[in-house]
């Protein structure tokens, strides 16, 4: 693969595009796509001003003493009309792409790293695979809900509130750090993108507000350490690019005691709050939504930390569609029984990874549930408070019990409710949790 900066001015955003077949040129083709594709387009051209790059070089192939783009034409098209606004079919589009043109920081690119590819049969072929869906495996793989969680969790993106810049906020206001100083937000917010991660340094993110979870010294002492780790590159992407490795940087912190500890807990957590001089833009960024939304899955999207083997692999596969997939008010049922399933299979796997005495073949749901939990008892895996609230779902409670989910799966006149499927799955979190690392 041959990567080369190339002249904006030498780029031809192909008239033959197949999105739209032949056109007369390189100005229909621009506008064939304004008038196509308004609003990504629009949406594009903010956020190439707004980043100040592109991420994918375009496509292309030398023709005639210039190169024709065959993949990256939107991307093209939207450089150029930053370039010469009036080069855009029309003065509203001028006058867009003239406004947008005003809030690029720094010098305008004049040329565009691309991919060069002069054998036109290998060009089709990265087209092929790049454009015409999965193929069963061959072509591109677009990601599911559950892997675009997965990215999201683990880089940070997408949350309503930026951690960073509020814990910057907090720690210039409390005099803990200079303004000059200037923290990476982006690995920051990688670092903390998960509320596992975020509670380990004693905050938590609730309604879109930044909250303390434990003493508000020792937690602005830890998000100080932190901040100055990031920005003197002590700590850098490549420590913090994954869940693990930034489970060994906070392991880390913990053991030299930087990390606040359990005792220093909060009874109730308390909302980080700056001085006076916060400016409108944050706190109206700190608002929290007047619609939240209910909560669509059983599950909560958060990393457990599972590692996969191929013993626990369909017991995943199911954990993962109750916590990505299944809604509610869609799949109600399906969540109903798939609840029970996972109940069931992660019993199973505890018992035998644990050797479980006492467990007979036929023993029913209840009485596999009950030993478990006498032998994670016996074993120290949780204590006498924690029994007292699981030992109910045992018990023939109509609303919370091993027969109210056998009910919801077999009785045809038991319909399932998502408050009690989601109470009894927020009681049973953690046990399952358990029965799922043994």
């Amino acid at each position: 693969m041959k990567l080369e900066d190339i002249k904006l001015s030498d780029l031809r955003v192909n008239s033959a595009n197949d999105r739209h077949g032949e056109l007369i040129d390189e100005d229909a083709a621009i506008e064939w796509l304004l008038k196509h594709r308004t609003l990504h387009m629009q949406n594009l051209a903010k956020d190439i001003v707004s980043t100040g790059a592109i991420y994918e070089p375009p496509l292309v192939h030398p023709h005639d003493g210039h190169f024709i783009v065959y993949d990256g034409n939107r991307r093209t098209s939207v450089l150029k009309l930053l370039s010469v606004p009036q080069r855009a079919p029309s003065s509203d589009w001028a006058d867009f792409f003239s406004n947008l043109r005003e809030n690029w920081t720094g010098a305008f690119p004049s040329t565009v790293e691309c991919q060069i590819e002069e054998d036109r049969d290998r060009l089709d072929e990265i087209l092929y695979r790049r454009h015409t869906g999965q193929q069963s495996g061959v072509g591109q793989s677009q990601w599911d809900a559950e892997a675009k969680s997965n990215f999201e969790r683990r880089t940070g993106k997408k949350t309503k509130i930026n951690v960073a810049e509020e814990i910057e906020r907090l720690l210039i206001s409390s005099g803990r750090l200079d303004n000059e100083l200037k923290i990476p937000r982006s690995n920051l917010n990688r670092l903390l993108s998960a509320e596992q991660f975020r509670n380990r340094a004693g905050i938590a993110v609730d309604s879109n507000k930044l909250r303390y979870t434990h003493d508000e010294d020792k937690v602005l002492n830890a998000l100080e350490r932190i901040a100055r780790d990031l920005s003197s590159r002590t700590i850098t992407l490549e420590d913090i690019w994954d869940n693990d490795s930034k489970r060994a940087y906070l392991n880390k912190l913990d053991q030299e005691k930087v990390l606040p500890r359990s005792e220093d807990s909060l009874p109730k957590t308390a909302p980080a709050k700056t001085t006076s001089t916060q400016t409108k833009t944050s706190q109206k960024e700190s608002k929290p939504s007047s619609d939240p939304g209910k909560r669509r899955h059983l599950i909560r999207n958060l990393d457990f930390g599972f590692q996969q083997t191929q013993k626990n692999r369909k017991i995943l596969d199911i954990f993962n569609e109750l916590q990505h997939r299944l809604k509610f008010d869609e799949h109600d049922n399906a969540i109903a029984v798939l609840f029970r399933v996972l109940l069931e299979l992660s019993l199973e796997h505890y018992i035998e990874a644990a050797s479980v005495p006492d467990i007979q073949k036929g023993d029913k749901l209840s009485n596999k549930y009950r030993k478990t939990l006498r032998h994670m008892l016996d074993t120290g895996k949780i204590d006498k408070k924690q029994i007292d609230a699981l030992k109910k779902f045992e018990k023939d409670d109509p609303l919370f019990s091993t027969t109210t989910l056998h009910s919801y799966v077999h009785s045809a006149d038991f319909f399932p409710s998502d408050h009690h499927l989601k109470s009894m799955w927020d009681t049973l979190e953690s046990f399952i949790v358990k029965c799922l690392k043994a």
